[in-house]
């Protein structure tokens, strides 16, 4: 039986468990403003990602608009900062 560190236990941990999907939706919060910057960051109240949708939301008419155009790009930029298809589908809100 082969050792591991505590840092392999619990990613091992972490892929079998349901937990997973919820830690990386808080990982999507904290790292927000680097995968889109600082200030759609700032306008945008809320971001959470169920069952693969990102939800986005947001009260600047502007925004929402920009957003709408960009769904593919911020499907492609989360996914490669989580490295993995985490997100399939974007809903502005």
């Amino acid at each position: 039986m082969s050792e591991l560190t505590i840092g392999e236990a619990i990613k091992k941990f972490l892929n079998k468990s349901q937990l997973k999907n919820g830690i990386r939706a808080l990982q999507i919060e904290e790292l927000w403003e680097q995968i889109m910057g600082k200030t759609i960051a700032k306008y945008t109240e809320k971001v959470q990602i169920v069952n693969h949708t990102l939800f986005i939301k947001t009260n600047v008419g502007p925004l929402k608009q920009e957003l709408m155009y960009q769904k593919k790009k911020i499907i492609e930029r989360v996914n490669e900062v989580m490295g993995e298809q985490m997100v399939r589908e974007v809903v502005i809100q």
